[in-house]
């Protein structure tokens, strides 16, 4: 199907905390949304792989996103040679976005930054003609295809954005969003993964953490929150009234 945007995460739940709120706002506009992980996530301290593939895709259903794809790369150990490059195309070309969102240009999770550049590298390589690929489900040859644009997603590092997205009126369904992991993040009344390892990411100081990250790239442009965005190129605008 032809997607508007293609939102791509080197792990289940990448997506959810950097640039949901994002993407419930352009689907609230009607444009189309899919989701792309690179890998399951297995080797997180807590959960599963299996099981937050589960989580992800009930993460999809509760955004309205159209499709979501896991490309099982291996977390951790992905590289960025030619064969993840290609899955990753194929993707590109069966959902033809216009704009991908992509991993942090730099953070403190190595994966991060290595799935940005792989992601980059893929979106310029799907637009070569001499490049061939088959659809993943049909098998038929794909036609190249060039996103307009990539922007990538700020993280756990505090990076300076580029541009920032009003979320305000999409914050609480966001930090729904995030609670769809519940293997990985702090839910309170609930003691179904007590037992698991403590994490930086598992407790209630973590959720804190990610409503206070809004509230900052929101003051910048005078709202309550906003998601931060890098871009790897300069990019232009038609009209200056856009900017707020």
């Amino acid at each position: 199907m032809k997607l508007d945007i293609l939102a791509i995460g080197v792990h289940p739940d990448d997506v959810e905390l950097s640039c949901s709120g994002t993407l419930l706002k352009h689907i609230e506009k009607g444009y189309k949304v899919g989701l792309l992980d690179l890998t399951e996530g297995e080797l997180g301290s807590r959960g599963s792989g299996e099981l937050r593939k589960i989580e992800a895709e009930n993460s999809r259903v509760m955004m309205a996103a159209l499709c979501r794809y896991n490309l099982n790369l291996g977390d951790g150990f992905f590289t960025k040679e030619k064969e993840s490059i290609l899955k990753i195309i194929e993707i590109i070309r069966a959902t033809q976005p216009d704009i991908v969102l992509a991993n942090a240009l730099k953070d403190r999770h190595p994966d991060h930054g290595r799935a940005a550049e792989l992601t980059a590298r893929a979106c310029f390589l799907s637009g070569l003609i001499k490049i061939e690929t088959q659809d993943p489900v049909s098998k038929k040859a794909q036609d190249k295809w060039r996103p307009q644009a990539v922007y990538h997603y700020i993280q756990d590092e505090q990076l300076t954005p580029d541009f920032v997205v009003d979320i305000t009126s999409h914050i609480d369904k966001k930090m729904e969003l995030i609670l769809t992991y519940k293997s990985q993040f702090f839910e309170a009344n609930s003691d179904a993964y007590a037992n698991e390892p403590k994490t930086p990411i598992s407790g209630k100081d973590f959720m804190d953490f990610m409503k206070a990250k809004g509230r900052v790239f929101g003051r910048s442009i005078g709202v309550d929150y906003a998601e931060g965005f890098n871009v790897g190129r300069i990019f232009g605008v038609d009209d200056l009234f856009d900017l707020k």
